[in-house]
């Protein structure tokens, strides 16, 4: 790599931890450029740009290279900038040590972006005035919720053009603060103008259309740049042929793993792509799944997990802790068990997706509402006592903790500007931008009362940085959402979940705990998931585990 400080400016690369920033237009020996491209790091994804006649560059190298499908667009710095929007809610600035670079990393994890090395970040914060760190920091909670990086071309080799690039742009996606996004580009392009650049680039994927009317709504405009990659494992699906109809038609909890056992060379034929099913088949063994459940789950450990009240009395037996219950009898018995205990959970029997479900009742009022919620008279449903703490999601897989994750329920932050009922429906869709679809909060009348309780009605404006808890339970479909502590979760709390996988006599589960605190021992057990979601918890190896399990001569087909 030629010194990029050097008078001549050619052969310049920008390491960026995530892969190499390369100036094509400085390299004049193709043959050169060719060989960098090919000293690529394993997991990591280098960019090429300004590539002169990039086509022809790639029909010399179809075997190797291939032409991203994104779209390049522009911003001339010159003249007038976008009204740069305000908020109270998060502050952007720049980067400042090795802490910042490792929440910027983490957001890049939950985005399931290509992680960057977190000492070639430290070493460009530390040495180079070419690249731009910037973060924003939700103000209530410290968190760093989004992150940007700009390159600036003139520090780096002095470009005529006094131009500049946008890279790994990434907004955490469970934030609850809106406009994270735009507010880090503002932010980046105030920087830049101030330090006498002339206009700002970007590269976007064609289909990312939030992003696209985001760059477009601030003046961006659409140039015939092109971007230039190697062909590898990251990259695949953005060269690779397009998967056969029934593949798109999945869920993101069966593409996954369809994704998964056909890059180790299984065979993968969709049973139904409506509901998820496949067939896998590698070395003359087949199985059957739905999502995460196969045919190796029996029927009786299905049934178990299915019913509330069997898997609380097994998890028990095994010496697992549960809290008090009773299955509802719809008379006094029921007030008598709520003022024995003081505050209960009601839940059918019976159900998923947190349907039904009510929590933190505490009154005879509430407690004949939620029952009737929960299905009322001949519907089976049980009066649990309830149990401060958060929500611990253990997916044990071949009596393993495969991974670990904290859930909480649907929370909206105050603009000072907009409605309640405007705050939910935003983040109801950017929860379902984020997960496919999957996650959406409802508008039902639990959402209402809820809200209600918070002391607000659904037409009321919040002073800006009020947060408002809009759902009770921490359930993903109905606006939840899930923070990783694989690494933080305590080994008292993982046997408890293995304990009650063996006892449940299940393979693939999901153990629901209530914990104060993730890193200690104390713990309730819940309930028991046969089907958990497996894509809610990359890029933890979930996937990888549960195909080791279920095609256990592929493992070393793994790709890393």
């Amino acid at each position: 790599m030629t010194d990029v400080t050097s008078s001549q400016h050619t052969g310049v690369v920008q390491e960026l931890g995530w892969g190499r920033l390369v100036f094509g237009n400085t390299f004049p020996d193709q043959a050169q450029l060719g060989d960098l491209l090919r000293e690529e790091a394993t997991g990591r994804r280098d960019c090429c740009i300004y590539l002169p006649d990039a086509h022809v560059f790639v029909a010399e190298h179809p075997q190797e290279l291939f032409i991203d499908p994104s779209l390049m667009y522009r911003l001339d710095l010159t003249g007038e900038l976008p009204p740069e929007p305000t908020s109270s809610l998060i502050e952007i600035r720049p980067a400042r040590d090795r802490r910042d670079l490792e929440a910027m990393n983490d957001t890049y994890h939950r985005c399931h972006m290509v992680e960057a090395d977190v000492d070639v970040l430290a070493d460009n914060l530390d040495h180079s005035d070419a690249v731009i760190y910037l973060i924003a920091v939700d103000v209530h909670t410290g968190d760093i919720v989004g992150t940007v990086t700009g390159v600036d071309h003139v520090a780096l080799y002095d470009e005529p053009a006094r131009g500049s690039s946008l890279w790994s742009l990434a907004v955490d996606p469970n934030a609850t603060a809106p406009g994270i996004g735009g507010a880090l580009v503002h932010r980046l392009l105030r920087e830049l103008r101030e330090r006498g650049i002339h206009h700002l680039d970007l590269s976007v994927m064609h289909d990312n259309r939030p992003a696209i009317r985001l760059y477009q709504g601030m003046g961006f405009v659409k140039t015939s740049e092109l971007v230039v990659k190697r062909k590898n494992a990251i990259n695949e699906k953005q060269f690779a042929s397009r998967p056969p109809e029934d593949l798109e038609k999945l869920n993101p909890y069966a593409r996954i793993i369809a994704d998964e056992a056909m890059r180790r060379g299984a065979r993968v034929t969709v049973l139904d792509p409506a509901s998820g099913y496949l067939e896998l088949e590698f070395g003359g063994r087949t199985v059957i799944t739905r999502e995460s459940l196969s045919q190796y789950t029996s029927a009786v450990a299905m049934s178990r997990c299915d019913d509330k009240r069997v898997s609380r009395r097994i998890a028990a037996e095994a010496g697992i802790r549960v809290p008090r219950a009773r299955v509802a009898t719809f008379d006094e018995g029921d007030h008598d068990f709520l003022a024995e205990v003081g505050t209960v959970v009601v839940k059918p029997v019976r159900g998923e997706q947190g349907a039904g479900i009510t929590v933190r009742i505490t009154t005879g009022t509430e407690l004949d509402q939620a029952l009737a919620r929960a299905g009322g008279e001949g519907t089976e449903i049980l009066i649990e006592e309830h149990v401060e703490g958060e929500d611990l999601r253990l997916v044990v897989i071949d009596g393993k903790v495969v991974a670990a994750a904290i859930r909480r329920p649907a929370e909206v932050v105050g603009t000072g500007e907009h409605t309640v009922r405007q705050l939910i429906e935003a983040q109801s869709r950017r929860r379902a931008a984020a997960t496919g679809g999957e996650s959406r909060i409802p508008l039902d009348d639990l959402t209402i009362a809820t809200v209600r309780e918070g002391g607000w009605s659904l037409d009321d404006v919040p002073p800006a940085g009020v947060r408002l808890l809009v759902r009770r339970t921490a359930n993903l479909h109905t606006g939840g959402t899930i923070h990783d502590v694989t690494d933080k979760v305590s080994e008292t709390l993982k046997e408890a979940g293995i304990t009650a996988a063996a006892a449940l006599g299940i393979p693939v589960v999901g153990i629901d705990l209530l914990v104060p605190d993730v890193t200690g021992d104390e713990y309730v057990f819940i309930e028991a998931n046969e089907r958990p979601g497996l894509a809610n918890h990359e890029p933890q190896p979930v996937v990888q585990a549960f195909v080791d399990y279920l095609l256990p001569a592929t493992s070393k087909r793994r790709r890393r």
